[in-house]
């Protein structure tokens, strides 16, 4: 093995991060995951925490590095994994992000509507595949759970996943969200592996009320805050926005790679061959890049939209538990269309409600299973003594309302 590519990152919160093989350096080295390095973690965040800049390539890294901890533990409590299920648990864990596009979720409800980041990350891995030659069939195996050995598959992607375990402790980090910040090292000793079903043992349960209450108090405060939310919402419009008049013939100027996905239908049947390079060109600069342009467009809806994230000059979000009243919305709208040149269809463009949900828990996915100290095995909610587990596995609902700044004395 070439002894050059045993190279090692500086993480903040971890220390040195090690790459374990030449293959997983290739990997990161590629342009296709060297692109996760122009998307933001945390979206448009950093309009309410200015720290959050980090990228989903730091995610990737860290959530690689649990990885390589959670292997570590589990051999060493007697648990067998393979050199080539090792390897496979990291190159998953890896590229289990890598089909994130710009900003995320904006771009999911906008451009490529029909596609989830998902579906987007396996195409990505089927085609690193055909470049790798095969050497990470085991990992995409894993990662679409088609694997015999299941806690393979909850490593990558679980309530108590790898994933999860940097996302909290990462996000909290440069967000300043201290309510975030999770024990992983703890989380991560107490694993074990029962009958090929990933567990924890009974003594890590408050480290797991900590981690459950620590993801709902991070939904809340920070990737469902109401700034962030309302950031997302008017960048989804903008592209809205801009895909409609692109189809109407009016002229938008943007980066030839999201020109592309504004001009054409993507269903997941057309996307593998041209359109996933197509996508690995498109990062958070095109959109910000794009924005820059549109707040100077004749269209005065594209404009208006672009200069309220650019200067971050952004609506008003009110939130409730009850559904607000359409009248509210109606009476809004007419008193909008008197004062701009919008009519009764595009002032959905700045009047609009919807509804949020955080559950820190799912009862009905697969639950944390707790390894009892007399070898039974159950639901963490069961177990806990803390009445708020159960609380927190009862979805809660918000409404929310946003409408422009200039509509404040209605």
């Amino acid at each position: 093995m070439n002894t050059n590519k045993l190279k090692i990152f500086n993480d903040p919160i971890y220390g040195f991060i090690t790459i374990p093989n030449s293959l997983i350096y290739d990997l990161i080295q590629h342009p296709y995951f060297q692109r996760l390095r122009r998307i933001s973690q945390m979206g448009l965040s950093y309009l309410v925490y200015p720290g959050a800049h980090h990228t989903r390539f730091h995610h990737a890294l860290g959530a690689m590095h649990m990885m390589q901890k959670a292997v570590e533990v589990l051999r060493y409590k007697g648990v067998n994994i393979s050199k080539e299920e090792e390897n496979a648990l990291y190159v998953a864990i890896l590229l289990h992000d890598i089909g994130h596009g710009p900003f995320s979720h904006a771009m999911e409800h906008s451009i490529v509507e029909e596609i989830n980041h998902e579906q987007i990350s396996l195409l990505f891995m089927n085609k690193l595949n055909e470049e790798f030659k095969g050497q990470i069939s085991l990992a995409i195996q894993i990662f679409k759970g088609d694997y015999h050995r299941k806690f393979m598959l909850q490593l990558i992607s679980s309530q108590l996943d790898m994933d999860r375990m940097d996302y909290l402790k990462r996000d909290s980090f440069y967000s300043g969200v201290a309510e975030g910040n999770i024990n992983s090292d703890r989380l991560i000793q107490m694993m074990n592996v029962v009958d090929d079903v990933l567990v924890m043992e009974e003594k890590g349960i408050y480290s797991i009320e900590k981690f459950l209450m620590a993801r709902r108090l991070m939904y809340w405060q920070a990737y469902l805050h109401k700034t962030s939310l309302v950031a997302e919402l008017t960048l989804t419009k903008a592209l809205q926005r801009a895909k409609e008049l692109l189809r109407k013939g009016i002229q938008i100027e943007c980066s030839r790679p999201l020109k592309y996905f504004m001009e054409h239908n993507i269903t997941l049947e057309n996307f593998y061959h041209t359109n996933l390079d197509n996508f690995a060109q498109l990062d958070d600069f095109d959109i910000i890049s794009a924005l820059k342009n549109w707040q100077f467009h004749d269209d005065f809806i594209l404009s208006s939209l672009s200069k309220m994230i650019i200067n971050r000059d952004l609506s008003k979000i009110k939130l409730n538990n009850e559904k607000f009243p359409v009248e509210a919305l109606e009476k809004m709208t007419s008193q909008f269309i008197t004062k701009y040149p919008v009519n009764q269809q595009e002032a959905k463009y700045f009047i609009f409600k919807g509804k949020i949900k955080n559950q820190a828990y799912n009862k009905d996915a697969e639950p944390i299973r707790i390894l009892m100290k007399d070898k039974t095995i159950e639901d963490v909610v069961e177990v806990s003594d803390q009445l708020n587990l159960k609380a927190l596995s009862k979805p809660v609902t918000k409404y929310f309302i946003c409408y422009p700044k200039q509509l404040e004395e209605i």
